[in-house]
């Protein structure tokens, strides 16, 4: 993969930990497992276009996960939604960059925040294209605690049912969620018996391999009439080595020495 996504997925990872860290705010640990899949998604996938966020044949990305959004503010501010000056008023009081997402941001299609939307909202965005005969797409982008909630289940259920082979699920497996691991809180395995269980075309990828996640996501769809699932296989807190597969860090913010010692890492 082209050292452009390699270097964004650096910059998305060094701008979500100043940001996370200058509001004391939290979810840094899920910021950071999806920052890869966002830096292929904005650098080489998703059909957008920064000085017209509104433009019609964009494809649409909702974060479902909102709880991570500094991460996504990050890469809106390095494509050029908006401002890189704005990320620093994240999570203050005011700003339209609140801790969860917010549609008012250019670039955001949907606010999140409750678990369990992002979904089904996004199975009504591609039966509207569909049904309007526009090529847009919808990747939505899930966590994998988020799958404890039902209202996910009745979706992936209605995406086949209406052949939108123009929905993209992609799940940032990272296998921790608000309070313990997802295996003692709720065992989804296995998630790709699940998925093909409903109908949907299932691929899993190492969600921090650039390549590999390319390769799956500039193929779509992978069966015609079924909607996709990329099942990545990530790690919560990738790129910082104390926040790596640490619980602490969804909800934990770095102090300054933690900044100082992130900022290290990620620079190197």
């Amino acid at each position: 993969m082209s050292k452009l996504t390699k270097d964004l997925a650096r910059n998305i990872r060094i701008a979500a930990v100043e940001m996370v860290a200058r509001a004391q705010a939290s979810h840094i640990g899920g910021a950071l497992s999806m920052s890869d899949l966002l830096a292929v998604l904005y650098g080489e996938v998703l059909r957008v276009c920064p000085s017209d966020p509104n433009w019609n044949e964009r494809d649409r990305f909702i974060l479902s996960k909102g709880h991570s959004c500094s991460a996504l503010y990050a890469v809106l501010a390095l494509r050029g939604f908006i401002s890189k000056d704005e990320l620093k008023t994240y999570g203050t009081d005011g700003a339209r960059l609140m801790t969860h997402i917010s549609h008012k941001v250019p670039g955001v299609e949907f606010s999140t925040g409750s678990l369990g939307h992002g979904l089904p909202f996004g199975c009504g965005k591609a039966l509207a294209a569909v049904r309007k005969k526009q090529k847009w797409r919808v990747f939505v982008m899930l966590s994998d605690g988020e799958l404890d909630e039902g209202s996910n289940w009745e979706a992936i259920l209605f995406a086949p049912h209406y052949k939108l082979e123009n929905l993209v699920a992609i799940v940032d497996y990272n296998k921790i969620q608000s309070l313990g691991f997802v295996s003692e809180v709720l065992e989804l395995r296995s998630l790709v018996e699940k998925f093909r269980a409903f109908r949907w075309s299932v691929r899993e990828v190492d969600g921090h391999n650039h390549d590999e996640i390319y390769k799956n996501l500039s193929a779509l769809p992978w069966e015609p009439g079924k909607p996709s699932c990329l099942i990545a296989h990530t790690v919560k807190g990738k790129g910082v080595s104390f926040m790596e597969n640490k619980l602490l860090w969804h909800y934990k913010s770095p102090d300054a020495e933690e900044l100082k010692q992130s900022l290290r890492e990620l620079l190197l």
